[in-house]
């Protein structure tokens, strides 16, 4: 296995700096970035991930390059894929505006990379304990149009997660400025009330998760019912199951909030109809 990274289409070294200093991504976080899993060698939901990140970088007005397009972003991963021998991972794609400036830049130029980091498990797996989890009550994410897609700005799930920590959960929860239940530290969520899905509805200012759109789809095909709506804290109190969703883990179940403990029959039941649909896929 080799440290590969890919730099604006070329697979360079990655155990050595690949980009320099003055980067808009580091300097003013100019930029979005997807997280795919990579399944037996093959991107899982190549397509949406490529169509939310070419409707955030229109948001952001960021060029693409030259030399990315829809065919290439799958082929780029699967090269690195094979030159790693990494089969079963993680791959981050970043997209940064590659140009000189300061808060304004010079030109909107795109430049990007894709990394691979080893999973241990072949396929998605839903956690065998449940999470302990609670709401984060420090600051509230705002509702606005980059709010539903996962910029370089990632601030508010970094202090949430560092809150988590320090009291010994597994995961936090968002509200946002009007006080709904938005998402996770790490991606959206859903509570399962009397065998139906609920999920905040992207006007809440939830990411658009990949993860979320897959579950959702899974779930009316298969005859479960779903609402997307404004969720608050009672809402948890009062629903069966909690988990949460992610392009990279799939459906991670809550086993505690607070004095209320969750079953997770129905996360389950979506895991088995996931890993059917990426296997068929």
């Amino acid at each position: 296995m080799r440290d590969l990274v890919n730099l604006n289409g070329a697979v360079v070294p990655g155990d050595q700096p690949v980009i320099t200093l003055d980067n808009r991504a580091f300097h003013f976080g100019d930029g979005l970035f997807e997280s795919l899993r990579v399944v037996d060698g093959r991107p899982c939901f190549t397509d949406v991930h490529w169509m939310r990140m070419t409707t955030g970088a229109a948001l952001l007005r960021i060029d693409l390059p030259k030399n990315l397009d829809r065919a290439s972003f799958e082929r780029y991963i699967v090269e690195l894929v094979q030159r790693t021998g990494l089969t079963q991972a993680r791959c981050r794609f970043t997209l940064f505006r590659s140009a000189a400036g300061f808060y304004k830049p010079a030109k909107n130029d795109g430049g990007f990379t894709f990394e691979l980091t080893a999973l241990p498990d072949s396929t998605y797996t839903l956690n065998p304990q449940g999470l302990l989890v609670d709401i984060w009550p420090e600051m509230r994410k705002p509702v606005n149009d980059l709010a539903r897609h996962k910029t370089l700005n990632c601030q508010y799930y970094v202090m949430a997660s560092l809150w988590g920590q320090q009291r010994g959960l597994d995961e936090c929860m968002l509200q946002n400025d009007r006080g709904n239940i938005i998402e996770s530290s790490s991606g959206n969520l859903f509570i399962v009330s009397n065998g139906v899905l609920y999920t905040p509805s992207l006007t809440d200012g939830c990411v658009g998760g990949v993860m979320r759109a897959q579950v959702i789809n899974l779930a009316i095909a298969n005859g479960i019912k779903v609402y997307e709506c404004s969720l608050n804290p009672q809402n948890l109190l009062a629903a069966d199951e909690l988990f949460f969703t992610n392009a990279v883990q799939g459906l991670q179940w809550a086993g505690t909030y607070r004095t209320k403990r969750y079953a997770h029959r129905m996360s389950g039941i979506i895991t088995e109809l996931l890993v059917k649909a990426t296997a068929s896929s």
